[in-house]
C-alpha cells in the first residue's frame, strides 16, 4: 500500500458521517457498509432540523421530491455532500447541482463504486475549502492595500509629502509598533475620521510652510 493511498483511508476512517436515507435494505446496507470502512455513521429519516455540527460528510437521498428544504439544511453543513439517486431525470439531476454534491451514487446500492465517490467527495470538499481560503487571503489583500492607499493619501494632504515619503512614514511606524502596515493604516483613517466628526478639515496644503512662515 502506497503512502498515499494510505493517507486516503485513514482519512476515511476518521470520517462523521450522517446518512439520509429512508429505512430500508438499501439504507441499512449503506450504513454497514461504511461502519465497516471503520467509519463513525449515524441514519436519519426523515431529514433533521439541522445537521449536527461534528458532522463532516452527508450522503442524502434525492428524488422526485422538492429539494429547497433539502437544500436549506444542507447548505447550513460544513460537510462533504454524496448524493443518492434511483434513476437519472432531470429532476434528479437538477438537485444534484442545487445540494452541490461532490459526489454520487445510484441506486440499487452496490460495494463497487461507494469507496470512490466517498474518497471524491472529501477530496473535492477539501479542494473548495482550500480554494476559498486563497480566495479570502486575495481580498484580504487587496483591502489592505486599497487601506494602505487611503492612508498614504490622507499624510500627503496632512504633511505635504510625496506618496514615496507618506508610505515611509506608515512602514517605519509598522516595523517600530512591530504591527502590520494595514494596522497603522486604519489608525490614520480612524484619526481622519474623528477629525471629520468633530469639523476639523484637511487642507492639501497642511503641513506645508507659507513664504513668510519662520
Amino acid at each position: 500500500m502506497t503512502a498515499t493511498l494510505k493517507r486516503i483511508l485513514n482519512d476515511l476512517r476518521q470520517a462523521k458521517i450522517l446518512v439520509i436515507h429512508p429505512k430500508d435494505e438499501d439504507g441499512a446496507a449503506l450504513v454497514d457498509h461504511l461502519r465497516r470502512l471503520g467509519c463513525e455513521v449515524r441514519a436519519a429519516w426523515p431529514p433533521p432540523a439541522t445537521i449536527p455540527g461534528d458532522i463532516d460528510t452527508v450522503f442524502v437521498q434525492v428524488g422526485e421530491a422538492p429539494t429547497d428544504a433539502m437544500v436549506s439544511l444542507i447548505e447550513g453543513a460544513n460537510a462533504a455532500v454524496v448524493a443518492i439517486v434511483t434513476y437519472e431525470s432531470p429532476t434528479s439531476i437538477k438537485a444534484i447541482i442545487d445540494l452541490n454534491a461532490h459526489g454520487v451514487i445510484t441506486k440499487p446500492l452496490r460495494q463497487l463504486g461507494v469507496l470512490t465517490q466517498f474518497a471524491l467527495a472529501r477530496y473535492r470538499y477539501g479542494y473548495e475549502g482550500r480554494l476559498a481560503n486563497k480566495v479570502r487571503k486575495l481580498e484580504d489583500t487587496l483591502k489592505g492595500r486599497r487601506t494602505i492607499e487611503k492612508a498614504v493619501k490622507v499624510l500627503v494632504e496632512m504633511n505635504g509629502v510625496d506618496e514615496e515619503t507618506a508610505y515611509k512614514l506608515i512602514r517605519d511606524q509598522a516595523t517600530s509598533k512591530r504591527v502590520a502596515l494595514v494596522s497603522v493604516a486604519d489608525g490614520i483613517l480612524a484619526a481622519q475620521e474623528a477629525m471629520r466628526a468633530f469639523g476639523f478639515g484637511i487642507s492639501a496644503q497642511a503641513g506645508q510652510k507659507r513664504p513668510n512662515d519662520r
